[in-house]
């Protein structure tokens, strides 16, 4: 009852806590970027609790399951027990009908006998002695029999009724035994029930959360204008290592490659076909898992005017085939390994996306780049060489992504986009060697013919409309990231200065963000000295970052660089490294 009594104020906290929780939340439309992070944070914790403490219940419950199962046989056995008892004692009791007329007689004999002998027979008697003798050790014999036969029979009724007894208390109490584990079971299985719930409830709340955060991310990414793939326009990033912002000890951060990093990398392609003549059968097999390909050329494609999938108004129809010779997306005077490539991974997308023609597709970068008109050229060729061909997997077209640049390597998409893993999906080291450094993937890479393979996202319309960050700047990233950590209820004043509040409070200044930060205990930057970022080469992800002196996880620096810094710069990859001058 202690283990009870000890994971019913367990759940009991937990709901509390939850209830809490629920009470202090502001409506998610008022929620910035961080303030939604950190809400899913709490209830992912809430969560971890919640299941923490019912798991040990579930264990519970199976061991009074086992018990009671256990329980239950010892009855059934009791019960044959019992039916065969029943069974034998009706004939047992029938005999001991005919064995108590037995019984009587015998008693009556034995009383008789038990007194006939005397010594004065001896000398009334007309037998001879030893006639007289044998006579009585007979009779004293028989009188035994008769003696041990009431014994037996008497302990035949009397085991008899023992057995009853001991096999009826045995019933009654394994039956009250499985009546307290039922109880026992039901208490538990309500606690499981309600945490259940909440954590169902937590999971709709966590997922809702979750999409505000990927829109309010998307809205920022937006701003860049990020190119999805090369047919969205003109790749528009810049090496601002070239560009002089008028000061001196200034930072920029650089993130290898744009924008998703999922399926192929049509840099990459290039690479792959150019610098290494790999055939479009290599280079789609490195970048998707699959088992083989069909000819579905056939299937009818019809094209809307919106920015997504079965909306807006349908602007052009025809074969699949017709429809990829109007595909824009990477230019003609590619290698032809690379549009062959494109060519069916495009076919792919767009049956996979269509549910097979089904359903309408956009003609913009959010789907894939169409124009009515055929392209021709190259990419004609491209597409009568790979006629039809679309990637299966488990019988299925594969939703084939792509994007412009992976910037050395992709990842799955559950990776990025969270959710349930596509097998075809892979982490892949898009290089063409080992990667241990940060020369190496710049050398190796086979998407670093692209301007974004290593590029500084965003600019601001001073310093030669660079990236390029004064050393204060840093700093106060640097000071903000430390005094979130301090005090996480200062977070809704740290948002960049030159922008409006999205909380609708006061944006605090560098100045003031010191200020706070002191009175908490912690000890400001002025101004930064030293930069360094480690990496895992391995899977392509930076992993911290050093700033005088003082070390801080890469996914920490990240989440309030892009809070605090000032414009669009952003830094929007996993992988990124600091460039100084």
């Amino acid at each position: 009852m202690k283990k009870i009594r000890l994971l019913t104020i367990i759940i009991t906290l937990i709901i509390s806590l939850i209830i809490v929780t629920q009470g202090k939340m502001t409506r998610a439309d008022d929620w910035d970027l961080d303030e939604i992070k950190k809400q899913i944070e709490d209830l992912t914790h809430q969560m971890k609790l919640s299941v923490d403490a019912t798991t040990p219940l579930e264990a519970e419950v199976d061991n009074l399951n086992g018990q009671i199962i256990s329980i239950q046989n010892q009855i059934k056995a009791k019960e044959e027990s019992v039916k065969e008892l029943e069974v034998g004692i009706a004939e047992r009791e029938s005999k001991i009908k005919i064995q108590y007329r037995i019984l009587a007689s015998k008693v009556r004999d034995y009383y008789k006998k038990s007194r006939m002998f005397s010594p004065i027979l001896i000398l009334v008697s007309s037998q001879s002695a030893g006639d007289l003798t044998k006579e009585l050790t007979y009779k004293s014999v028989s009188a035994d029999e008769d003696k041990n036969l009431i014994v037996a029979i008497t302990s035949d009724i009397i085991q008899l009724e023992v057995d009853k007894e001991q096999v009826e208390k045995d019933r009654v109490g394994l039956a009250v035994l499985q009546d307290k584990l039922d109880t026992q079971r039901a208490f538990f299985e309500h606690e499981i029930s309600g945490a259940k719930k909440w954590q169902a409830e937590l999971s709709g709340k966590i997922a809702t959360l979750s999409a505000k955060q990927q829109q309010l991310l998307a809205e920022k990414l937006g701003s860049l204008n990020l190119p999805t793939t090369l047919g969205s326009g003109s790749m528009i990033c810049t090496d601002d290592r070239n560009i002089d912002p008028g000061f001196s000890n200034a930072y920029a951060f650089y993130t290898y490659g744009i924008p998703h990093r999922v399926g192929m990398s049509q840099y990459g392609a290039y690479g792959r076909a150019k610098n290494e003549n790999q055939t479009y059968d290599q280079i789609l097999r490195a970048y998707f898992n699959f088992d083989d390909y069909q000819d579905r050329g056939a299937v009818t494609i019809s094209v809307n005017d919106s920015n997504s999938v079965n909306q807006g108004n349908i602007i052009w129809s025809g074969t699949l085939e017709d429809y990829i010779k109007r595909i824009y997306e990477i230019p003609a005077s590619w290698p032809v390994a690379a549009l062959e490539a494109q060519a069916i991974a495009a076919r792919s997308y767009a049956l996979a996306v269509t549910n097979n023609g089904s359903q309408s597709i956009c003609a913009n970068q959010h789907c894939q780049v169409f124009k009515v008109d055929e392209k021709g050229g190259e990419w004609n060729n491209a597409v009568s060489n790979t006629s039809g061909k679309v990637m299966i997997a488990g019988g299925e077209v594969i939703t084939a992504w792509y994007a412009s640049t992976a910037g050395g390597y992709t990842f799955t998409n559950s990776d990025i986009w969270g959710g349930s893993h596509r097998s075809w999906t892979k982490r892949l080291r898009d290089a063409n060697g080992d990667v241990g450094s940060w020369d190496d993937i710049q050398n190796k890479g086979y998407g670093k013919d692209s301007p974004c393979f290593y590029a500084a996202q965003g600019w601001r319309g001073e310093y030669s409309n660079s990236a390029w960050l004064k050393s204060s700047e840093v700093a106060d990233i640097v000071n903000v990231l430390m005094l979130a950590k301090k005090d996480s209820s200062t977070q809704t004043h740290l948002s960049q200065v030159d922008k409006l509040n999205p909380d609708g409070v006061e944006t605090w200044d560098a100045n003031r963000v010191k200020s706070e930060l002191t009175s908490r205990g912690g000890s400001p930057y002025d101004e930064v000295l030293s930069v360094s970022i480690g990496a895992d080469f391995g899977i392509g992800k930076s992993t911290n970052i050093v700033i005088n002196g003082q070390s801080f996880s890469a996914n920490e620096f990240v989440d309030y660089f892009n809070l605090r810094a000032p414009a669009n710069i952003q830094i929007v990859g996993p992988l990124f490294n600091v460039e100084r001058r």
